[in-house]
């Protein structure tokens, strides 16, 4: 499609391809979308993106990223028959993380038909240079029929210049002012000895007496909670970048989600990857093997009901087994930082329990969201072994502090061994293990 040009949507649920060739000096790239109505958001929550991934209403989504090779893409999932009926237009944007959309090559955004895989709109690079966002696409409303329009209008102030350009409260971090420096006193020598001559007498300030009714503050209405800023801030964890301290990020209490989401491939079911066939839906498992400072160790796991506690040892808890790999729910694990003292280190990992032979071939994002502070998120990298345990995420104690470090490590078992007691090998957590199910 050319700038400018719209087409109508024949479909529903729509898959929304942001997609770009990385390479040495390009910047990374994210997709997000604003829910309009008379131009601007209604609030804060109609802002979809990587810290905020799912609409309340179920109509937007962010899927995540993938890559193979050099293509990277990052995804959004919209269901129209789920947009509210005072929503108007669904902004389709891109923001660069480190640098300007003038390094990124080959830059797209794709409208696929999510259930058949049809193509229905595609609009390439709009020859960008300095922008850092720009507004590739839009769904709108025409008629009561839905279009897809190319936009292609950049943007020099980023992510956060774009959101409030659509009425998003940013959280902007603040800034503490720089000391002033001492004045130098009279009575010291060296000051005497630099000044030669006496400066006049500075008069004492004058203290103003505090107001007889101090200004009170007016309450929110009844039932309206205070809106809280959107905050931009993120964590992606690389090779070359493996590791970050929660505590340099805010992430020093409250609990921390670990979220694991996937994509499947189309085949499914009945698909087993390149290492053979699979038995119906794939079913992966979250997991976390843990060692308490007094010593004590085990496993957080769906195998064997052994979903752990939070407010007690090992304060791990998984919510639940999901099947589907959305973003919005997935695989959760949450861990009580207000207990950092009581862990030693924690390994998060995943199974495979059933539907296929391999992690090849399919794509699997991590994302960790302390209570307080920024997100911490990465992707697996391909598999290109027959491995059905992944080492995600290593979080040690380290003086206090807990240290994240991504793994994204397939490990094969060896005949006869299971997926946990190969990666308890690996990592040496030194645990007797017995067949379980659930």
């Amino acid at each position: 499609m050319s700038k400018g040009s719209n087409t109508p949507v024949p479909a529903t649920a729509l898959r929304i391809e942001l997609g770009w060739r990385s390479g040495p000096g390009v910047p990374d790239a994210d997709a997000s979308a604003l829910l309009l109505a008379g131009g601007k958001v209604r609030s804060d929550g109609d802002f979809v993106f990587y810290n905020q991934p799912a609409h309340a209403s179920g109509a937007v989504r962010h899927e995540g990223k993938r890559s193979v090779g050099q293509r990277v893409t990052d995804t959004l999932l919209v269901d129209l028959a789920r947009v509210e009926s005072g929503i108007e237009r669904i902004v389709l944007a891109a923001s660069a993380d480190g640098g300007t959309f003038g390094q990124v090559p080959d830059l797209y955004i794709e409208v696929t038909d999510a259930s058949g895989g049809a193509a229905v709109a595609r609009f390439d690079s709009p020859g960008a240079s300095v922008e850092t966002a720009f507004v590739l696409g839009e769904l709108y409303r025409r008629q009561g029929i839905w279009k897809f329009r190319a936009v292609g209008q950049g943007y020099s102030s980023g992510l956060e210049g774009l959101a409030t350009d659509f009425g998003i409260t940013v959280d902007e971090p603040q800034h503490a002012a720089p000391p002033r420096p001492p004045a130098a006193s009279a009575a010291t020598p060296a000051a005497a000895a630099a000044t030669p001559a006496a400066a006049p007498p500075v008069p004492p300030p004058v203290t103003m007496p505090p107001p007889t009714t101090a200004p009170v503050p007016l309450p929110p209405p009844p039932g309206v909670a205070p809106a809280a800023p959107v905050r931009l801030s993120k964590v992606t964890l690389t090779k070359a970048a493996p590791s970050v301290s929660l505590a340099k990020q805010g992430g020093t209490s409250g609990a921390m989600r670990v979220n694991l989401n996937w994509q499947m491939r189309k085949q499914f079911p009945g698909w087993g990857g390149r290492w053979g066939a699979g038995q119906g839906d794939l079913d992966l498992d979250l997991c976390a093997l843990y060692e308490l400072a007094d010593g004590r160790k085990g496993v957080v796991q769906a195998l064997g009901n052994a979903f752990g506690s939070l407010n007690r040892p090992p304060y791990i808890h998984l919510d639940g087994d999901d099947r589907t790999g959305a973003v919005a729910s997935g695989e959760n694990l949450t861990i009580n930082l207000d207990h950092t003292q009581d862990f030693r280190r924690v390994l998060v990992f995943v199974t495979i329990y059933e539907g296929a032979a391999s992690f090849a071939d399919l794509h699997a994002t991590v994302t960790l969201q302390p209570q307080h502070g920024a997100p911490i998120d990465f992707s697996l990298d391909e598999c290109t072994v027959p491995s059905t345990v992944c080492a995600l995420a290593l979080i040690t104690r380290t003086d206090g502090d807990l240290v994240v470090r991504r793994e994204a490590r397939y490990l094969v078992p060896e005949r006869g061994v299971s997926p946990q007691r190969t990666v308890d090998r690996a990592y040496g957590w030194g645990m007797n293990w017995t067949p379980g199910r659930k």
